[in-house]
C-alpha cells in the first residue's frame, strides 16, 4: 500500500543517502587510486549519486504536490523556507551526478573527476541538512502533520506506566 501523504516516506532516501555517497565515494576514489580496483567500480558511486538525485526530485514533487494542503496549517513563509532549501538540495544533487560521471575515467580526467565529485558530494551532504531541519520543523514544530488528521479524530493516547 503507498503511504498518504507521500512526502513523508520519500523524503528519508535523499537525506540518508546525502551522508552515504561522500563516504562511499571516498573509499572507492581511494581503492582506485591504490590500484586495488579499476577506475569503473566508480560506476557505482554514480549510480548511488542517481539515486540520491532520483529521490530528491521524487520527495521534491511529493512535496509540491502535498503544499496546498499543508499551506491551510502552516504560514506560507515556513513551507517556502523549506522549499527553498529542498530546491538547493535537488539542483546540487542533479550536477553533482553531471560531475560525477569524468571520475570513470582513467587518467588523470578520471582522478580530478572523482576528487571534484567527492568536494561536490560533501557539499550536498551540507544542503540536505536545512532541507530536513526546515522539514522536520514543519512537521514538530508548525504542525504540519495536523493538515492530514480528520476532524474530531484524536491522536492515539500514549501507553501508561503502571
Amino acid at each position: 500500500m503507498i503511504p498518504d501523504p507521500l512526502h513523508p516516506a520519500m523524503v528519508h532516501f535523499p537525506i540518508a543517502l546525502a551522508s552515504l555517497v561522500p563516504m562511499f565515494a571516498l573509499l572507492a576514489a581511494f581503492a582506485i587510486h591504490v590500484g586495488w580496483l579499476p577506475a569503473r567500480v566508480w560506476l557505482g558511486v554514480v549510480l548511488m549519486q542517481a539515486m540520491l538525485a532520483g529521490t530528491a526530485w521524487v520527495a521534491h514533487e511529493t512535496g509540491e504536490n502535498e503544499e496546498e494542503k499543508v499551506e491551510k496549517v502552516v504560514d506560507e513563509r515556513f513551507i517556502e523556507e523549506h522549499e527553498e532549501a529542498a530546491d538547493l538540495l535537488l539542483r546540487s544533487a542533479a550536477v553533482t551526478f553531471v560531475i560525477s560521471l569524468f571520475g570513470v575515467a582513467g587518467g588523470s580526467i578520471g582522478t580530478i573527476g572523482r576528487v571534484v565529485s567527492i568536494l561536490a558530494m560533501s557539499g550536498v551532504a551540507v544542503a540536505s541538512i536545512p532541507a530536513g531541519k526546515l522539514g522536520g520543523e514543519l512537521v514538530y514544530h508548525h504542525g504540519a502533520a495536523s493538515a492530514y488528521v480528520k476532524t474530531g479524530e484524536a491522536p492515539a493516547a500514549p501507553p501508561t506506566q503502571e
